[in-house]
């Protein structure tokens, strides 16, 4: 991971996210989309090259647990220790919103889904940008996950404003997407 933190491709792509732009990466097992999570342009853009309704929610990387930390804070210390025990990995929680994540992030939902990541490029993309990623995959509505960048091209493209080097990690399903509150698993992982 160090050796991508200080990657001059990771510091440009960084760039690129604080001016508003739309990004892929690498992420655990394909291709995401990603954006600034507190500019609803450049999310309107990313849902928009999608085809992706807004009321779908979308879901934040981060690099650690400080990074996601403020929608942590209310959590009784048995579901903070059930976070912790899955992350960094391939493990998405969706945990009550605390009204910090704008709709553009949670759609029609109450939650926001959060997952801090252990993929190395999308580690130091978010310790680059200084905070949570949104990440979604990289493809249009109903079309295959992108699993390369050769794959991320053919979409879209020069629609996107960079694309990250790296690779995904190989892993063949993406990750669990798990109500906190409840237990209840949307997305076998």
């Amino acid at each position: 991971m160090t050796a991508w933190l200080g990657h001059h491709r990771i510091r440009q792509a960084a760039q690129v996210l604080r001016q508003g732009g739309v990004i892929a990466y690498p992420t655990e097992s394909v291709w995401g989309l990603g954006a600034d999570p507190a500019n609803p342009r450049a999310i309107a853009r990313l849902l928009d090259l999608k085809h992706r309704p807004r009321d779908k929610g979308l879901i934040l990387i981060a690099a650690s647990l400080a990074q996601v930390e403020p929608w942590l804070v209310s959590l009784p210390s048995d579901l903070r220790a059930q976070l912790e025990a899955s992350w960094p990995g391939p493990n998405t929680w969706l945990v009550p919103n605390c009204a910090i994540a704008s709709p553009w992030v949670t759609g029609n939902h109450t939650s926001v889904a959060l997952r801090v990541t252990d993929h190395p490029v999308a580690k130091a993309l978010c310790l680059a940008f200084g905070g949570p990623l949104i990440s979604t995959s990289a493809n249009p509505q109903k079309r295959p996950a992108a699993k390369t960048a050769v794959e991320v091209r053919r979409y879209f493209g020069r629609k996107l404003d960079f694309i990250a080097p790296g690779q995904t990690s190989g892993r063949r399903q993406p990750s669990q997407i798990r109500d906190l509150l409840t237990g209840r698993i949307l997305r076998g992982g």
